[in-house]
């Protein structure tokens, strides 16, 4: 029911900003497309927090469309995480109060785990559409790290009223500067943590009798 389900997203975002993230609103959506009222219940049964949902989903899905016409692989990987979050935000500029009254309802505590998943959703979906596709712990880490930065650019857009969200793009810049020294930093600790000499193997060769290989190992790191 994908294209009922927005059909009726689109229909009902004009009524957010009234009446919020409500059954109410879902059947407005409904009534507004023409379509059988039985839709309000088997398009979205799990009622407003359904329609949230999708919400976030019809915007990675928008967002990966807009950035799988760009040609990012000619970017440097910073700019392409950048550019995500912006065309993320770009698209979601015309209903900025709809955001803000979704991520209200995400805040309850009934809520906080389906708001988690939209929100690791979005941010695997501009690590893969920015050509990410890691399997090991560096998933991970890059995606909480992205989390944070998307999580608190947001809530700078929805507070932003300078002209064209400077003061977002601003931000954002910031916070991808604070990212890359940490990558960096990150990367130092592991080289030096791989530079250093393997302990099981020094112990072994005490075991050995071997004293002079073990320490032939130890000095191999300096």
């Amino acid at each position: 029911m994908d294209r009922e389900r927005t059909q009726i997203l689109l229909a009902a975002l004009p009524h957010v900003p009234f009446d919020g993230w409500t059954q109410e609103v879902i059947g407005a959506g409904v009534a507004d497309s023409g379509l059988d009222p039985d839709l309000a219940w088997r398009a979205f049964p799990g009622g407003p927090t359904d329609l949230v949902e999708f919400f976030s989903l019809y915007a990675d899905r928008k967002m990966v469309e807009v950035l799988e016409n760009m040609s990012l692989e000619d970017m440097r990987v910073r700019d392409r995480i950048t550019e995500a979050v912006r065309v993320r935000l770009d698209l979601l500029a015309g209903h900025r109060e709809a955001v803000r009254r979704a991520l209200a309802l995400l805040a309850l505590p009934a809520h906080t785990a389906l708001g988690v998943t939209c929100l690791a959703r979005t941010v695997d979906e501009m690590w893969r559409a920015s050509g990410d596709m890691t399997t090991d712990f560096n998933f991970y880490t890059k995606r909480g790290l992205l989390a944070g930065v998307y999580g608190t650019t947001l809530l700078t857009w929805l507070a932003d009223e300078t002209e064209d969200f400077s003061a977002t793009w601003t931000f954002l810049d910031h916070r991808i500067d604070d990212v890359m020294k940490i990558q960096k930093a990150r990367w130092w600790l592991d080289k030096r943590v791989a530079d250093l000499p393997d302990p099981l193997a020094i112990l072994r060769c005490f075991g050995e009798g071997n004293p002079d290989k073990a320490d032939r190992l130890a000095d191999s790191s300096v």
